[in-house]
Parts: C-alpha cells; structure tokens; sequence
C-alpha cells in the first residue's frame, strides 16, 4: 500500500454507509491503512445475510437500523455508497463539515494508471466489457471494474502505472465525483432513476461529470445520433471523438452501410461487417463502435477491436441466450430496467416476441414502450409493481393480447403456453427489479433455472 495512504488514514475514524459490494471492499482497504471503521446500513442484520459474517470477521463497529445514521459529527470521515440520497438531514450536516468520500472518488485519488470511464442510460456494461477485451488483446494489463460489480480499490496494490483501467460508472458514482478519467464515453442519455435524482436536469448534470473535470490531453467519445450527447461535445475540455449508426463523423466510428468503420481526421478504414459483429442487435453495434473509439484513443489496435468483435459474445443478462424448448427461443434481457433498453431489445429480432416485462416503479414513461409493444409484440406478460401501468399504457392505444400475473414463475408459464415454434420468449422487463429482487442479476438468475427447468423435462402443451 502507498505510504500517503497510510498516512492519510492511520488513526482516523470513518463511517461507512451503506454496506453493499464497493463499500465492504472499500471497508478491507480502509482497515488495512490503519482507520478505524463504523459500518452503517439502515437495513437490519437478518436482511444482509452472509455479509453480516464477512463484516463481523472483520472487527468492525456495526451499527444497523433505524439509527444507522447517528453521531457522525464525531468521525474524520464519512463514506457513503452510490445511490444513498444525500438530501438525508444528517447526510447534509456531514457533508457541511467535511465532503462526503466514496469509494469511486477514493480509487480516483490513489490510482497510479490510467483510468478510462464509460457511463450513458444503457449500453455500459457491454461497452465497458468490449473495451477491456480489446485493450488485453492488444497486450496491455488491464483491469475492469466500478459499477460492473467489481471494485477495483481492493486491486489499488497490484495496480502500476503502465496498466490500463476501464470503469463502468453509473449516475449515483459521478454525481459528486471531483476527477474525470483520461479517456471517457457517454453512450446515450434516456429517462432513468428519476425516483433518486429527482430530475432529468440532475440526472444528465450527474452524468457529465465524466468529463467535466477532464483537461486538453484527454478526450470523450460521444453518440452522435443523440442531440442531448451530440450537444455535450462543444463543453468537453479535450479532444472529443463520435460515434454514429446513422451519420458520417469525421473523428470516430460510424456505420457505413454494412461496415463498420474506424475514421481519424477524415481517413476511413472498415474494422469489421456488421454481419461478422457476434452481438446481436443495432445498439450493440453502437456499443462496439464506441469501444472500438475509446481503445484505440487508449493505445489499441484496430485489428484487436476487430478480433474482438467477431467473437465475443456477450454479457450475462444482456440479451443472453438461454435455451430453447418446443421450438421456442428464451432470452434474459433482465438488465433492461428501463423503457428505452427494453425496447432495444425489441428491435434486436426479427422473430414474433413474448414479452415478459414489469417490475419496480422508477417513475418513467411507458408511452414509447405502449407503441412498440404494438409493433413488435406477439403477447405481453406483466408482472410486478408497474405491471397495471404498462397494461393501461398498452390499451390506451388499441385492444393487444396481454396477461397480468404475480410473479416470475408465472410469467414464464404464461409465455410458454402463448408462444408457438419460430417464436422468441423474452424477459426484457423495462423496469428495474427491486419489488422482488435483490437486483438485476437475480432476477435474471432465476429466469434462466425456470427456462432450464423447461428444458430438462418433457412439457405437454
């Protein structure tokens, strides 16, 4: 560990709040470097399970429940995790007295390589997953991380200033960050997490905080085809790069008929046909265009993002090929918390589509989505919180074959008795998951056993 580490945190008492994945990892790191740790999270011990044991082993102070926010006027610091409101009172007073920390902001600070960030309404995940492939295949060591679900503060002492980091950063982690990575891209910007920021004003306020802070040696690679990220070019500090599926650009990638192609100071060179692209769909066509931007800024080859294209395939929950039963395709698109990602999916196949969609209330529109359903859509399943406004939004347009059922288990059910040979079943939700799950990724997780569940037995229809 760096001595300035040690030396700023020896001795120092710190609240942790919130106890999710960064900040039990960031928790590790503060400990190591001589703090002393209160870990604070409104939920009970009961609701955090096997994380409860993992802080205990650690010695840590826990203080859980209602109180959770108490007397942090007698601590040096207080770290907050991503998403907790920071208009709470007594997160208000803290922040008076000294900046609230994060565990982004803090591996921002200590990091010796360079730092490459992805961030945008959709697309970040695979995004940021290309641009780590095509930077390893192009021989650097490169770490991935951030709000793809690895937290790279733990990896600070293995870090060296001739690796490459790519971080996938979400709204909650920029809104108060004070430092921009070197090299940034803004996939798109859709109405998400209005129930947290309030405001699509404060939401695209968070977001430019990715290059906000950056200087004239570093650049931003922008869509082109979104007016609201297109606009943000003319505020960038350093060199900015688009990305186009549906214009020329002079400094970028864009789609040129069928092929995909690399451009720097008007100079064409074709990475790859779309047809050899291993994602399926336009937006992941996008998302590969600004990776391929961002890695070759980064020191990539074009022949790396070229190998990488033809063969990657994907991310877990991402349009993810599940199985297929009784002719029947199955896909987990759980990632799709918003309208505007579902209906990406959408768009993606050419198949008749069983939607599977509903889930918790993040206070977005669902007109867009009504319109496409009509388009696009053979049969609708709907479940959870938002599942009657997805239906009236759906009616309001005309009479559409449509289901409302409690849960995930039924869902699938549902789908299968509507779906015939040569259809696809997709569970694309729009919504995000927190009326009855964790997160995402569980919900996605118990798709795929109900899918394989089909799969393993001989079903009568």
């Amino acid at each position: 560990m760096q001595a300035r580490i040690k030396e700023e945190w020896q001795g120092k008492k710190v609240a942790v709040i919130g106890l999710g994945i960064s900040n039990i990892a960031l928790i590790k790191f503060l400990k190591a470097a001589g703090a002393q740790i209160s870990a604070r999270d409104q939920k009970g011990a009961a609701q955090l399970g096997e994380r409860l044991q993992e802080l205990q082993g650690l010695g840590v102070e826990l203080i859980l429940g209602p109180e959770y926010l108490a007397g942090l006027e007698e601590y040096d610091a207080v770290v907050i995790s991503p998403g907790v409101p920071k208009n709470i009172p007594q997160l208000r007073e803290a922040a008076q007295r000294k900046p609230l920390e994060s565990e982004i902001g803090l591996f921002f600070r200590y990091c010796p390589a360079p730092i490459y960030g992805i961030t945008g309404s959709s697309g970040k995940t695979t995004t940021t997953t290309l641009v780590g492939e095509i930077l390893r295949t192009a021989g650097f060591h490169t770490f991935v991380g951030g709000n793809i679900g690895n937290p790279l503060i733990a990896e600070l002492p293995r870090l060296e200033p001739g690796d490459k980091v790519v971080l996938e950063l979400s709204s909650f982690q920029l809104e108060d960050l004070k430092a921009s990575p070197r090299g940034a891209v803004l996939t798109n910007i859709a109405e998400n997490h209005l129930d947290v920021h309030g405001s699509m004003e404060s939401y695209i306020d968070a977001k430019k905080n990715i290059y906000r802070h950056q200087g004239p040696e570093d650049f931003l690679v922008l869509y082109y085809d979104d007016p609201t990220t297109r606009a943000m070019g003319k505020e960038a500090p350093g060199k900015v790069f688009y990305f186009s599926m549906e214009n020329k650009v002079r400094d970028g990638a864009y789609l040129r008929g069928q092929d995909l192609v690399y451009v720097r100071e008007g100079e064409e060179t074709v990475v790859l046909r779309r047809e050899a692209l291993k994602l399926r769909g336009a937006h992941n066509a996008a998302n590969f265009l600004a990776a391929t931007v961002l890695s070759v800024a980064a020191g990539a080859t074009l022949q790396a993002a070229a190998e990488v294209g033809r063969s990657f395939q994907g991310v877990p929950h991402r349009l993810e090929f599940v199985a297929e039963h009784a002719g029947v395709r199955y896909y987990n698109d759980s990632i799709a918390t918003t309208p505007q990602r579902t209906l990406a999916a959408l768009n993606s196949f050419a198949e008749p589509i069983i939607l599977i969609a509903g889930g918790y209330d993040k206070k977005l529109s669902f007109a867009p989505l009504a319109e496409a359903v009509h388009k696009r859509v053979k049969h609708l399943v709907l479940l959870g919180a938002t599942a009657q406004q997805i239906r009236q939004a759906v009616l309001a347009l005309g009479d559409f074959p449509l289901q409302v059922v409690e849960n995930l288990e039924q869902a699938v059910a549902a789908a299968r008795e509507a779906a015939e040979p040569g259809d696809c079943v997709l569970l694309s939700p729009a919504c995000a998951s927190y009326d009855q799950y964790a997160d995402f990724t569980e919900r996605g997780a118990h798709f795929r056993r109900l899918v394989h569940q089909l799969t393993d037995r001989k079903v009568e229809k």
